[in-house]
């Protein structure tokens, strides 16, 4: 994460929150960073410096119409300052303040398979030991862990993986 980033988040939300609007913003932020992952193209868009600047506000506009007016300030901004290919970034970062300023924690769970509803009642039942925050889960899924689920919390983890299993079995028995 650059620190143009952090900066611009920090700004961002300083605005936001003295305009009451704070959540409203987050939640477009969110749409900003789901847009760019889910498209490529949208990515390879803020990022060529060919296309000009004000053709990039007028299509982030367009797409983002329904955005607060500190988030259509924020296009401004990146446009004066010629710093669009770091939008996901700040979008990002914004979320990360925004959830540390509300004492929101994410919680990384890695799953072989997608969480289900009964995982989740275990992982949240663990998550209850590592932090007495509130806990949004973001489920990574990642099949080379067999089954059970790792979890991250900050720079706490607790491995309950079957491939953890293994590997520790693995060791137990060679010694």
């Amino acid at each position: 994460m650059s620190r143009a980033a952090i900066r611009y988040a920090k700004a961002i939300l300083d605005i936001a929150n003295s305009n009451g609007k704070a959540t409203n913003v987050n939640e477009d932020m969110k749409s900003i960073v789901t847009a760019v992952v889910e498209s490529a193209e949208l990515k390879e868009f803020l990022s060529n410096p060919t296309v000009k600047g004000d053709v990039k506000v007028a299509a982030l506009s367009e797409v983002f119409a329904s955005v607060q007016n500190e988030t259509k300030s924020l296009f401004r901004l990146l446009l004066e300052n010629k710093r669009f290919e770091i939008l996901p970034a700040v979008a990002s970062q914004y979320n990360l303040l925004f959830d540390e300023l509300n004492g929101v924690e994410v919680a990384k769970v890695t799953t072989a398979f997608p969480i289900t509803p009964e995982l989740e009642a275990k992982v949240l039942a663990k998550i209850k030991e590592f932090s007495n925050k509130s806990v949004t889960i973001n489920n990574i899924v990642d099949e080379s862990i067999i089954g059970g689920f790792i979890l991250r919390i900050g720079d706490k983890q607790y491995n309950a993986s079957v491939a953890n299993s293994l590997q520790t079995l693995k060791r137990e028995l060679l010694n």
